[in-house]
């Protein structure tokens, strides 16, 4: 009956939501007859009563049975516009015109009505009787009969006015049936719509009693499948979400072009569409899963279009507004965390840095902590060498790539370099700007980089990298750029540190150590090795230079010397200004035997390549683990006495410890 409670007026449904509260639960049947009775029909409703009426005389027509002559009698139903309703169907005879004329006359004049004529068939009369409503006698219908000589006129009359009442009968119980449907129907709805608010309301409770995004969108989906069992329904999220369940995918724009979940994601609002498979008829639905700061996704939903009601999409629609809500509130409140989070890793990774000064550790501690905070599988740090214009890997957990060197144009750090901008790899496969050694050689997927910037300049490059597709996400991303922003803060310190220390341990003038800082390095040296020599190498007669050529010749003379000693030696030796027009040189690791063949060399070069010429004489000792003990201060002492004997010998010469060699 739902079909005929649709197409009933609005005055009629409307009035039994009414009445249903003035007349409810009658306490008998007699108080139930009487509340039904004081139910009926207005002129508004004519216009709507075809359905009803037609029923109504089909009710009659079967109460009515073989009990008149049917073969004889005509029997229709007319309503107020005078069209035919209800009719016999089986009988041959039709007056037509005639008929519907008396029937207009009829719904005129507002009383019984008769016409005699004739046709093919014989002899007629057509009867016409109004019928009237139940309280304000409003005529809604004519009950019509046409009845031919051979069933007898006298009698006629009576017959179809007694016909008409219970035509009438039968409509106000057709009437009165419908409206209980109506009233049961609209009381079911109240009572499914009560229990969907209930619904509704222990869902956005749920909902916002959580704070976590994928306990939100499990009640999404959890609630759905209790609603709707039979429904599809999938999440696709505008933003990386690493999420396991198989119902959130991402929502890929360009790939999906103008569909529907695209459009509800661009345009912001719910959009339908219908289709029909081999046996239903399907509707699919975008619903945008927003909050007040933008759009987070798009739910598809399909079900069959039989199951699904307006009222069904209304509560769907407010379910995921109010999940979009808890959506944002949830993430908000994640961003904070992990804003708090990232303070406080950014707070400990700087302490952490800064208790070091040296660019080794830097580097060490560096790659050990982003490797845990990102739970990344592989790292590597590269440093800019400025005078190859190569990278450097300083430190890696990959023994294929450590101390490698790569061209400032290859792989992924040169192209960080180029650009200056951090980058990010959700799928190395489909990548194709530049090709990787360490993500080829480690079978990474995954990788977030950023350079390392020293002075505003960028000096280094950080690379982190996983097997898994899609494993670091938008906030690692932009973690890692907050991150090497200090880490380059901790590498200039460090930096500048032995830059400071470098021009702390230096000559001004000749560029060579000082003599406390030769100290320090041979008593390290003394610490795990098993020998070395000293040479103390002086600038024969070096005041009368400065009293002949005055004192700034006399600096260039010793920067001179400086630079050929310099030059004369081992890059792993220590050359340093022993203090005036005095040089010393630590070559550890070597005996006397060899320091002297460098000490020859030097003074052999000083004789000839000084303006204006000077000579050297040069004093050499050396320690050997053997020895019971040799300090730092015994072995200056003994290596300058090798040097007094020199000069007393007659200058130019080397002499090395208690040996006086001239060559």
């Amino acid at each position: 009956m739902l079909e005929h409670l649709r197409s009933l007026p609005a005055s009629l449904n409307s009035r039994s939501s009414g009445d249903s509260a003035s007349f409810a639960a009658p306490r008998s049947h007699e108080e139930h007859v009487l509340w039904m009775q004081k139910m009926d029909i207005t002129p508004f409703d004519f216009s709507y009563l075809g359905s009803l009426l037609e029923q109504a005389y089909s009710d009659w027509n079967s109460r009515v049975g073989s009990r008149l002559a049917r073969t004889s009698t005509f029997y229709s139903v007319w309503n107020t516009e005078g069209d035919c309703i209800g009719y016999d169907s089986d009988h041959e005879a039709d007056p037509g015109v005639n008929a519907r004329r008396l029937v207009l006359e009829c719904l005129d004049k507002r009383q019984v009505l008769s016409l005699k004529g004739t046709s093919e068939h014989g002899e007629y009369l057509i009867i016409t009787h109004p019928l009237f409503s139940r309280t304000n006698e409003d005529m809604f219908a004519v009950f019509t009969a046409v009845i031919y000589e051979s069933n007898g006129y006298e009698t006629s009359e009576a017959v179809v006015q007694s016909e008409a009442l219970h035509y009438r009968t039968c409509f106000y119980r057709r009437f009165e049936y419908i409206f209980m449907t109506d009233l049961l129907h609209a009381h079911e709805q109240t009572a499914r719509e009560e229990h969907r608010r209930s619904i509704l309301f222990q869902i956005v409770q749920r909902m916002h009693d959580k704070m976590d995004v994928e306990a939100i969108l499990d009640e999404v989906f959890d609630s759905m499948d209790y609603l709707y069992p039979a429904t599809y329904i999938k999440l696709y999220m505008s933003q990386d979400q690493s999420n396991s369940d198989p119902r959130i995918k991402p929502l890929l724009v360009h790939e999906r072009g103008e569909d529907l979940c695209v459009r509800s994601f661009m345009e912001g609002k719910l959009i339908v569409a219908r289709s029909h498979d081999a046996e239903n008829r399907i509707v699919d639905v975008g619903i945008p899963l927003k909050g007040k700061q933008g759009i987070y996704g798009v739910f598809h939903i399909e079900m069959n279009e039989e199951i699904m009601e307006e009222s069904d999409l209304q509560l769907i629609t407010m379910m995921v507004d109010t999940a979009g809500t808890a959506f944002e509130n949830a993430k908000l409140h994640e961003q904070s965390n992990m804003l708090i989070q990232e303070l406080r890793l950014i707070n400990d990774l700087t302490q952490r840095l800064n208790k070091s000064l040296h660019l080794s550790e830097i580097y060490q501690l560096s790659e050990q902590e982003l490797k845990e905070i990102f739970q990344a599988e592989t790292c590597c740090i590269l440093q800019l060498n400025d005078s190859t214009n190569d990278f450097e890997v300083m430190s890696s957990n990959v023994k294929d790539v450590f101390h490698q060197s790569f061209s400032v144009d290859y792989g992924i750090a040169g192209l960080v370099y180029r650009t200056e901008e951090p980058l990010i790899i959700a799928n190395y496969a489909q990548f194709d700007k530049v090709s990787s050694f360490f993500m080829e050689d480690t079978g990474s997927m995954s990788l977030i980089a950023s350079p390392i910037r020293v002075n505003g300049e960028v000096k280094g490059a950080i690379l982190l990298g996983h097997s898994r597709e899609h494993y670091f996400s938008y906030d690692n991303y932009k973690l890692l750029q907050m991150l090497s922003i200090h880490i380059g803060l901790a590498l200039s310190n460090a930096t500048l540190h032995a830059e400071v220390r470098r021009l702390a341990n230096l000559d001004m003038l000749t560029g060579l150590y000082v003599r406390h800082y030769l100290d320090s390095v041979i008593h390290e040296r003394q610490a795990h090795e098993f020998c070395g020599s000293l040479i103390v190498v002086d600038i024969d007669q070096f005041k009368q230079v400065n009293d002949t050529f005055g004192h700034q010749t006399g600096d260039q003379v010793l920067k001179q010397v400086s630079e050929i000693v310099t030059s004369s030696v081992r890059s792993e030796d220590v050359c340093a200004r022993w203090g005036g027009e005095e040089l010393a040189i630590y070559m550890p690791q070597v005996s006397v035997k060899q320091a002297l063949d460098y000490a020859e060399v030097i003074r052999k070069r000083v004789a000839e390549e000084t303006r204006p010429p000077v000579t050297v004489s040069s004093g050499i000792a050396e320690w050997s683990w053997m020895d019971e003990k040799v300090s730092v201060e015994s072995l200056f002492y003994r290596a300058d006495m090798a040097l007094y004997s020199a000069k007393n010998g007659g200058r130019n010469r080397i002499v090395v410890e208690e040996q006086d060699v001239t060559r």
